[in-house]
């Protein structure tokens, strides 16, 4: 196995492990589930390899276009994508999560079409149908159940709803739609400022600060910011040191191999994230037939899209909105 791979498949157990935290870790609905924590622990990793590596080099001005991008980008995947995701897990689970998660490269292709005029191709098309299917028997599954989940299992009888209303769902989406958004965005940055550790630490601190603002109108935001610094919770401490690793360590495989083969690798954390949890938490989720369906569909709709998408080049000056 390349060096690359064995990076990319490490950051795929690091992020399997990483949902499966969150879930065992994140309390109820206006809880905390962990997710300024993880933006926290990520601004500071990120920083640090930022300042290591750019040690002794001589430091440029970054352009302002740059420093918008990647402000934007943080925005969208460190606060929208993140904080949704660990949402999305703690009415989900970690499991139905990561499936979820795997809308992703389906809003990447779409938003890749609209604007940067990438062409639609059949293997494209039919990745998409796969991705979307299994996120339809998501949501089959959830109208089949009486109950809702969360990160301690089924809501008890009198607190249930008609599944069709599980949040999990809709949170997971948009987090999905953030992240693919985010990443047009980043790509925008990195063409200007080749730097991801600097576009992570930026954007990171823009998703922090975005946070506490949002705490100061919103109830569960509020708590989250102070359980943060008034308690610890090793579940969600580790979920964000393991998601922040990932993503570092998946930097690293792209750079040392293809984006494509490191992303098809890392489309089998759903795969770890299932195993993670019947091994780690046995009895703590329940796995049905429809969810592992929706994970093999969502895995190979992503091959499909990886094996025909190529990585779009951003000539200088280009606008994504018309």
């Amino acid at each position: 196995m390349a060096m690359a791979d064995l990076v990319a498949l490490i950051a795929a157990v690091c992020w399997g492990g990483a949902n499966m935290c969150i879930a065992r870790g994140a309390g109820g609905k206006g809880e905390d589930n962990g997710a300024f924590l993880s933006i926290l622990i990520t601004a500071t990793i990120a920083a640090l390899v930022w300042v290591v590596a750019g040690w002794g080099a001589a430091w440029t001005l970054p352009a302002a276009s740059s420093i918008a991008w990647f402000a934007l980008a943080g925005a969208l995947t460190i606060f929208i994508g993140r904080v949704f995701l660990h949402a999305s897990i703690q009415w989900l689970g970690g499991i139905r999560g990561a499936s979820v998660k795997r809308l992703s490269p389906l809003f990447s292709v779409l938003l890749g079409v609209v604007l940067l005029h990438e062409p639609l191709s059949r293997g494209l098309v039919l990745g998409m149908v796969l991705i979307f299917g299994g996120f339809g028997l998501l949501v089959l599954e959830s109208m089949q159940r009486a109950g809702l989940y969360s990160s301690s299992g089924p809501a008890a009888a009198s607190a249930r709803r008609p599944a069709w209303v599980n949040p999990g769902l809709a949170l997971g989406a948009v987090s999905a739609l953030a992240y693919a958004a985010g990443n047009i965005a980043r790509k925008y940055g990195l063409h200007g400022l080749p730097d991801p550790a600097f576009g992570a630490m930026l954007g990171s601190l823009v998703g922090a600060l975005l946070f506490v603002v949002t705490a100061r109108f919103v109830t569960s935001y509020r708590v989250a910011v102070h359980s943060t610094f008034s308690r610890v919770n090793p579940w969600l401490l580790g979920a964000g040191i393991l998601a922040s690793v990932g993503q570092l360590l998946f930097f690293v495989a792209i750079d040392r191999g293809t984006v494509s083969r490191a992303a098809l690798i890392v489309s089998s954390e759903v795969f770890l994230t299932m195993a993670l949890t019947r091994w780690l938490t046995p009895g703590r989720e329940h796995l049905s037939r429809l969810a592992v369906v929706a994970a093999v569909l969502g895995v190979a709709g992503t091959v499909l899209i990886i094996s025909d998408s190529v990585e779009p080049v951003i000539p200088v000056g280009a606008r994504p909105l018309p």
